[in-house]
């Protein structure tokens, strides 16, 4: 009998399959049975109604996706009355994104929706800091640090932090998340990016830049849920480029306990169905009867101080 189950803090998933945060709706229902995946994970939401950024939101490059959609929102209000209830009629626990402009507002919104039905909450922290000249909250130690300590005093749900890659300081903020009440790191956000039309010269998105996700983008994320999964001793939820179960395998391998799946839910909407099935396979064909088994099994070296980093050929 296969166990695909796996923990993240005190939540026990069916399996480490669950949507990133943006990129899954009802809609899907429609789809496929939504109980298969591990855990449901919303759009992220703002206290507020917001529209988002301008258009063109959405823009293909090499390999991957430019993003910058704005955190549009309907709001608090409409999100307890339309959105929860909806997913009362599943099993799988149900996470929330949200997202603030301050520590205070972020603290506010996390007790406001800490109710029945909400299993965890997902702090978007890679989202602008208004009170640090709009420098997301994870893009340092200290910013990581205050704005958990007060979402952390806010509810008793387990919270998730979203990191950015954005920084330069990836261990340090995850660790500063931990100490401050994180109970799991997901890791990551999108990479801050560009592209411009050439022929017109302009950007080819509204707000000039946006994240990058997809492909292109999965080296580095999955870098950074190994550097966090050996920091750390909170689980970590990979995110970043998975698009097929072989991603999957990798991000477990390196130390993710789940991972998040989301441009390519864009491309093809059953995907995470398909990739609960492969890492059923996975498993069999290696001879293993648990994920837990495959978590942080990456064949590594590390010196006394820290990674080895070899240099390339001349």
């Amino acid at each position: 009998m296969l166990d695909l189950t796996t923990q993240i803090g005190t939540l026990t998933l069916k399996n480490p399959i669950m949507p990133a945060s943006g990129t899954f709706s009802e809609d899907l229902a429609q789809v496929f049975d939504l109980d298969i995946l591990g855990a449901h994970v919303t759009k992220t939401i703002t206290r507020e109604k917001r529209s988002g950024n301008p258009t063109p939101r959405v823009c293909e490059v090499r390999g991957s996706m430019l993003n910058s959609i704005g955190i549009p929102s309907k709001g608090l209000d409409a999100f307890k009355t339309n959105v929860i209830p909806f997913y009362k009629n599943y099993d799988a626990p149900l996470i929330v994104s949200i997202s603030a402009g301050s520590a205070d507002e972020f603290a506010s919104l996390c007790e406001d929706i800490s109710v029945p039905g909400v299993a965890a909450i997902e702090v978007n922290i890679s989202c602008p800091n208004i009170e640090e000249d709009g420098k997301a909250f994870a893009m340092r130690p200290s910013t990581t640090e205050a704005v958990m300590r007060k979402l952390r005093n806010a509810t008793d749900l387990p919270l998730w932090a979203k990191l950015t890659p954005n920084t330069g300081e990836t261990t340090e903020v995850a660790k500063a998340a931990e100490e401050a009440g994180a109970d799991a790191l997901v890791v990551s956000n999108t990479l801050l990016a560009m592209a411009i039309d050439i022929n017109t010269k302009r950007p080819k998105l509204g707000n000039l830049m946006g994240g990058l996700s997809g492909p292109a983008f999965k080296p580095i994320a999955l870098r950074m849920a190994y550097q966090c999964a050996k920091s750390v001793e909170i689980p970590v939820i990979g995110c970043g480029g998975i698009s097929t179960i072989e991603d999957v395998i990798e991000y477990l391998i390196a130390g993710a306990s789940a991972v998040q799946v989301g441009t390519a839910t864009f491309i093809n909407p059953p995907i995470m169905v398909k990739m609960v099935e492969g890492l059923e396979s996975y498993l069999q064909s290696q001879g293993l009867h648990s994920v837990k088994q495959l978590i942080g099994s990456v064949v590594d070296q590390e010196a006394s101080d820290g990674l080895v980093f070899m240099e390339a050929a001349p």
